[in-house]
This record gives C-alpha cells, sequence and structure tokens, in this order.
C-alpha cells in the first residue's frame, strides 16, 4: 500500500539510465533508489543511480512522455519442439525480426565452410566414397589436372579466424562462445539498427546458463521469456520423417557413387 502512494518517475519502476544509455527496460532495484522532485527513482546498479544524480534532467521526460523500447522476446525449447515454426509466426504477427540464432552462426561461418556443420548435418564416412577420393587422384595424378600452387591457394581459402573457429566448434560440439564473440553478434541486436527500433524474436537464446548470465552482465533485458514445453513422442514425430527421409537420399547416393567407382576403375584400367 505505501508503494502505491508513491510518486513513482517517468520509467515507473525500470531504470531510467538503462533506458536512456542502452534502451532497455531493466528492472529497478530498491536498495538503488532516488528521489528527484519528488518522484521516486529505481535504479539498475549504484552507478547508474549516481550517474542519475549527477545530471537527472538527462534522464527525465520534458515536453515529451519518454519513448518505450520495442518489443523483444527470447523464445525457448528443446531442439524439435517447434520454436521456429511458433517464432515465424509471432514475429509476423507484431512486426518484429525473427532471429533464428543457430541458423544466424551457421550463415556467419558458410562463405568459408560452403556447407552447414554440425551434428544434424554431419553425413556417415563411406567407404566408397573414400575410394573415390584415392581413385580420382590417381587419375589427377596421370593427367596432371591440379597444380600445387592450386591445392596450396585452395587450403588458404578455407582457413577460420579465431572467431570463426569458436562459433564452429559451438556448432559441432556445442562449446561455450566466449563472450568477446558474442559481443559481436548478440549486442547489435539491442542497440543497433534496425533492431534498435523494431524489436526482434530471438528463436534459440539463451541456450545455457552462462549464455543467460551473459545477457544479464551486459545489460540485455528481453521483455518476455517464452519456454516451450512438449512431450518427447511430438518431438520423434516432428523429427522422425525428415531424418529418415535424408538416410534414404544416402542410401540412394551409396548406389549411385558404386556406379561411379566402376568407371573410375575402368578409366584407370585403360
Amino acid at each position: 500500500t505505501k508503494e502505491k502512494k508513491r510518486h513513482m518517475g517517468d520509467t515507473k519502476h525500470f531504470c531510467p539510465v538503462s533506458l536512456k544509455e542502452n534502451f532497455v527496460l531493466y528492472p529497478g532495484l530498491y536498495e538503488h533508489a532516488a528521489k528527484y522532485q519528488e518522484k521516486i527513482y529505481y535504479f539498475s546498479t549504484s552507478e547508474y543511480r549516481d550517474k542519475f544524480l549527477k545530471n537527472p534532467e538527462e534522464y527525465v521526460a520534458h515536453n515529451e512522455p519518454i519513448q518505450a523500447p520495442p518489443l523483444r522476446v527470447c523464445l525457448l525449447g528443446t531442439h524439435g519442439a517447434g520454436k521456429t515454426t511458433c517464432a515465424r509466426q509471432i514475429a509476423d504477427k507484431l512486426g518484429i525480426f525473427h532471429i533464428q540464432f543457430e541458423e544466424y552462426l551457421q550463415e556467419l561461418i558458410l562463405p568459408k565452410t560452403k556447407e552447414k556443420v554440425g551434428p544434424d548435418f554431419d553425413e556417415e564416412p563411406e567407404e566408397d566414397d573414400n575410394k573415390m577420393t584415392i581413385l580420382s587422384q590417381e587419375l589427377d595424378n596421370f593427367s596432371q589436372t591440379m597444380t600445387k600452387t592450386e591445392t596450396e591457394k585452395s587450403k588458404q581459402e578455407v582457413e577460420l579466424t579465431d572467431e570463426e573457429e569458436a562459433i564452429k566448434a559451438n556448432l559441432m560440439d556445442n562449446e561455450a562462445l566466449p563472450p568477446e564473440v558474442l559481443d559481436n553478434i548478440v549486442l547489435d541486436w539491442w542497440r543497433k539498427e534496425p533492431f534498435r527500433s523494431t524489436g526482434f524474436i530471438l528463436d534459440g537464446f539463451p541456450r545455457t546458463l552462462d549464455e543467460a548470465q551473459y545477457l544479464s552482465e551486459r545489460g540485455l533485458c528481453p521483455d518476455v521469456a517464452v519456454y516451450i514445453q512438449v512431450e518427447e513422442s511430438d518431438v520423434l514425430d516432428r523429427l522422425f520423417p525428415p531424418r529418415l527421409k535424408k538416410w534414404k537420399e544416402r542410401q540412394y547416393r551409396k548406389m549411385e557413387n558404386k556406379k561411379k567407382l566402376k568407371d573410375l576403375k575402368a578409366k584407370i584400367r585403360v
């Protein structure tokens, strides 16, 4: 009841400094409160409170109300829960960006890897493929179509930077992304246009406790976090058919490779 009678500042219980500087609605804390012109303001940290008190006019409304940031949503859930389908529908309905986090990571390294990486995209090594590679090399040696300089050049083209290596390790082996790599990816969605003024739904991030703590430490607050909970049977029904289709395609490629293998052996005999 006492709280209701208090005259709150323009940003209510959100930190005015976080809103002004980071364009984020960050809930203020009771222990970091200050009074200005008979109104109570709450702050996310004591540093922000001190900053406000040094120059309060910079953080309060004057002629017009303070503009609130757009909607930022984090959509979480297990693999196969239907996050992307839901996220697309929500983004279309609300007119905000849809960011599929792991797909975005793939796009960052795709120019160099030339194909998507990770457990979902790895194919079983096949003996026929290995044989074909060896036989193809033999043919190349006979015809001398590839020089040493060309092979060295092709190796140089696929060298990854440290940041790209970290992204690849994350996609392949689920290794944590360092904060400095996340800074180059995540900060822009909160602080740069067109995301800053439009808003977004972030599909599949944060995925771990470390990533959630990273958002907290950087002051990047989502307005809503939604977790989709589904039964295992539903996930199985959704993921099994495409996996089965992929397996059938692989079996078909095996048969095609056997035919190519025969042709290659015939060429080498000739």
